[in-house]
């Protein structure tokens, strides 16, 4: 652990962290990373740089400060075995690298398993073997739980709405991974936790709900707050797969920062468990009400097409976030209307960087 002690702004002491962060590149990594350098802490990121977007993103970190960049590729286990010597020191490693979108491990399943099974075992067996003592965040999602489809639901003027479940779902729901990303991220979910209890190692696993924010060149089948907001700016055409009343709780990008502090300052109760991480139901919103909501903004409504249901789209999903209220004293602090007003206003000032970047990310999904 280091042993540099420093002030933070409310006077408390604190250690200065060193923060490993894999997939340190995409959306959350880098605003994660920027956090951690503006007060001090010493950050190093692990990526490949294959998703598009994310060369840019670096550069844009290495601005904010001196973070140091490790260029790999989680799939070789050799490599990420000796990079995690390096880690000996480290207080936390974030584990956020991961193939993102369902349809892609539709489109190349053996890929999905790859990166996001295989690349985690690695990064679990590396900590193992070489002792490593600090506590691993993982990044799973929802899509652990499947569609779904035994939850009673309400279809109602603009959203689906439990019926029975007011909180929304909990972490003692079952699993029932669904599609190759559910199995890929379902089993890494797994993996991550039991190697807590198998081997002892400092483990925490975010089921992660719909994350938004700025500097997300979000698309389609990822990321769809920032899509939407993007597209709508930029006038590219929007679809609405399925009939746009699906609902799910977003979470601000700042307030899953958060929530990795509280678990790291409670790590004590939060080592080897499992928690749901969303906006919970006060930040629940259908696409339907988004499109509302960008109108309302804007002055004018987006147009938009219209496309049949995508394989495996939950009609509605909702974090109870009670655990993680109890365990670490975490709850989102941005409403969803101010999170989308931030990421519009984001969007407007840096249009010709977020036009440069739709482009390169659909030239990448058509090749």
């Amino acid at each position: 652990m280091p042993d540099k002690i420093v002030k933070g702004g409310n006077g408390d002491k604190r250690l200065v962290m060193k923060v490993i962060i894999t997939g340190g590149a995409g959306f959350i990594g880098i605003n994660a990373a920027r956090r951690y350098l503006a007060r001090g802490d010493q950050v190093v990121i692990l990526d490949n740089l294959s998703r598009a977007g994310t060369k840019a993103n670096l550069d844009w970190l290495q601005r904010s400060g001196a973070v140091k960049f490790v260029q790999i590729d989680l799939r070789d286990g050799n490599a990420v075995e000796l990079a995690s010597r390096d880690w000996r020191d480290a207080s936390l490693v974030l584990h956020l690298a991961g193939q993102v979108a369902v349809t892609t491990s539709v489109a190349d399943p053996r890929s999905d398993f790859e990166i996001n099974a295989l690349g985690t075992l690695n990064v679990l067996e590396a900590m193992r073997r070489n002792k490593i003592a600090a506590t691993l965040i993982y990044a799973s999602t929802n899509k652990v739980y499947g569609n779904l489809d035994h939850v009673q639901i309400a279809q109602r003027a603009t959203r689906y709405e439990y019926a029975e479940m007011p909180h929304g779902v909990n972490e003692d729901i079952g699993l029932d991974f669904h599609s190759p990303y559910g199995c890929s991220k379902g089993s890494a979910d797994q993996y991550v936790r039991d190697y807590h209890r198998i081997f002892g190692l400092s483990t925490v696993v975010f089921r992660q709900s719909c994350i938004y924010g700025t500097r997300q060149f979000g698309m389609e089948d990822q990321g769809w707050i920032a899509w939407f907001l993007i597209a709508a700016e930029l006038g590219l055409p929007l679809t609405i797969y399925g009939d746009g009343k699906q609902v799910r709780d977003v979470l601000f990008v700042d307030d899953l920062i958060d929530a990795y502090d509280a678990a790291v300052k409670k790590i004590d109760v939060a080592r080897g468990r499992v928690y749901n991480i969303g906006g919970g139901p006060a930040n629940s919103i259908s696409i339907l009400e988004l499109i509302d909501h960008l109108g309302a903004l804007s002055g004018k409504k987006p147009p938009c097409d219209h496309g049949a249901w995508r394989l495996g789209d939950q009609r509605i999903y909702v974090s109870d976030i009670r655990r993680a209220r109890n365990d670490f004293d975490w709850q989102p602090r941005v409403p969803w209307r101010r999170g989308v007003e931030t990421v519009r206003n984001w969007v407007l000032e840096n249009r010709v960087e977020c036009e440069a970047a739709c482009k390169a990310i659909m030239k990448a999904k058509a090749s």
